[in-house]
């Protein structure tokens, strides 16, 4: 059953859908709620017992704080992807589903993996011993397949000609960023123009050039907190490879003491 305009106005009391705050349909049968696209400004969320496989319709629900989805039908952990960029979000309801799987404590810090603004998961209180966890522990999440090939994106470019343009590199590192903190993704006009790669430089330079402009596109929007835990992943990051080089150096010296002993 699809959710449709009349029925989400009867069941919130609303005149428009812009107005609609909070919405319960608890058990209504429903498995099309691409109405979602349209409703904005919700906060309070019930779809609990329905036959819902896709969150797709409700990635542009910015205000969503609650969310109940308790006894659907979603497939894969994998949909949640779509709930990233809902920085308001903080209790999330999603037992009983086919996603949750046999594991449940798996699931539960691969969701706070994911999400990691939640302060409730499945009625339970998120601790922060848990949520750090779940950063180390939980499975990363990627989105799921497109069901379209070749499809228009955003732009208005095909995704032929996207995977060749350069800008795009540039936009998809930091988007790609972005929607790992949560945050909303940038529009294709706020990133510079990019001058074509030579014919010298690989892919894969291109890529890692990208990236670091990506980030540092990234750190402008980031709070205190945030920054710390970049700052933090940095430090880690750069001491792997200090003592890389010092293991390698100490290696590279040893050997030629040995050749100079022979």
């Amino acid at each position: 059953m699809q959710l449709t305009r009349k029925l989400v106005l009867a069941k919130a009391k609303a005149s428009d859908l812009d107005s609609v705050k909070k919405l319960n349909c608890w058990g209504c049968s429903l498995s099309d709620i691409s109405i979602f696209s349209q409703i904005p400004h919700i906060e309070v969320l019930t779809l609990s017992v329905n036959s819902i496989s896709s969150l797709s319709p409700l990635a542009g629900c910015l205000s969503l704080c609650e969310l109940y989805l308790r006894r659907n039908m979603i497939p894969s952990l994998s949909e949640l992807s779509h709930l990233r960029s809902l920085t308001c979000l903080r209790v999330l309801w999603m037992a009983e589903n086919p996603c949750c799987g046999t594991d449940l404590n798996q699931y539960r810090l691969t969701v706070l993996r994911c999400l990691p603004r939640l302060q409730k998961l499945d009625n339970q209180v998120v601790t922060e011993d848990e949520l750090s966890l779940a950063l180390v522990e939980g499975e990363e999440i990627t989105a799921p397949p497109a069901t379209v090939q070749n499809h228009v994106s955003t732009t208005g470019m095909t995704d032929a000609e996207t995977e060749n343009d350069p800008l795009n590199y540039n936009m998809e590192e930091t988007n790609k960023i972005r929607e790992q903190l949560g945050m909303k993704p940038l529009p294709r006009d706020k990133f510079p123009s990019l001058t074509s790669p030579s014919p010298r430089e690989t892919k894969t330079a291109i890529k890692k050039t990208h990236t670091l402009e990506a980030i540092l596109l990234l750190l402008t929007d980031l709070d205190e907190e945030e920054l710390h835990i970049v700052h933090t992943a940095t430090h880690n990051k750069l001491s792997y490879y200090t003592l890389t080089t010092e293991t390698l150096t100490n290696s590279l010296h040893t050997e030629k003491a040995a050749d100079i002993e022979h």
